[in-house]
């Protein structure tokens, strides 16, 4: 009986069919639900995101060997552009390896699309960002839905997804979930820390960059030229 050799690449893997769009639906709502209350400036929000902050301003100030490192990760490891980049890299092995520039593309789309939603409501919704009389870090623009949170939501879960897809080994799609949840929980961490995020704007940044990968994978899964069976 003839065996297909070892080297040759695996066969996409899709999920269920209507996970992607049932997640999608499922975000839709808070994050709905969370931009209207930012954008309206609920007093209970506020006051909630006001004393979290200040607290995390304090053991920031209180603790500067954290607070470099902390600097150090949002900076160079967690920033929007590295995250970028690890999404670029994704789509130049995706188009060596396997030849799959669909897939590809639509990783570069789903990633500009990810930074043209979150330019869009930081523009729409113009929220201030938080203002200390000794401030350890610094950021520009608006404060809502934070970049950092977004970008790395939408970078991780889109390598997820490329992960199930290509049928990637049970021990290396874990190893990935467990850095994907460390890169995103810890980024948004990081950007309340050094106290130049409300924590909603990462809880936002979160929502809708969740949001952008449910709808691109439920987008691709119902596209003909996907090539899916």
């Amino acid at each position: 009986m003839h065996s297909p050799p070892v080297d040759s690449p695996p066969h996409p893997q899709p999920p269920g069919p209507h996970k992607a769009a049932l997640a999608a639906a499922a975000l839709a709502v808070p994050s709905l639900l969370l931009l209207l209350l930012v954008a309206f400036s609920w007093d209970p929000l506020l006051d909630l995101d006001g004393d979290i902050a200040r607290t995390t301003h304090r053991w920031a100030v209180d603790d500067p060997g954290l607070t470099h490192a902390f600097r150090i990760l949002t900076d160079w490891v967690w920033d929007p552009w590295t995250m970028r980049a690890v999404g670029a890299a994704a789509a130049v092995w995706l188009v060596w390896r396997h030849r799959a520039w669909w897939p590809a593309l639509w990783v570069v789309v789903t990633c500009a699309l990810g930074t043209v939603v979150q330019q869009g409501l930081k523009s729409a919704i113009g929220r201030e960002r938080p203002v200390w009389p000794d401030p350890v870090d610094s950021a520009h623009y608006a404060a809502f839905p934070s970049g950092h949170a977004m970008t790395a939501t939408v970078v991780c879960g889109l390598l997820l997804w490329l992960l199930r897809l290509y049928g990637a080994g049970r021990a290396l799609r874990r190893t990935a979930l467990a850095l994907a949840v460390v890169s995103v929980v810890g980024v948004g961490l990081t950007r309340v820390w050094l106290g130049v995020h409300w924590p909603s704007d990462v809880v936002g940044g979160w929502l809708l960059g969740a949001l952008v990968v449910a709808l691109a994978v439920a987008s691709y899964e119902r596209w003909p030229a996907s090539g899916r069976p």
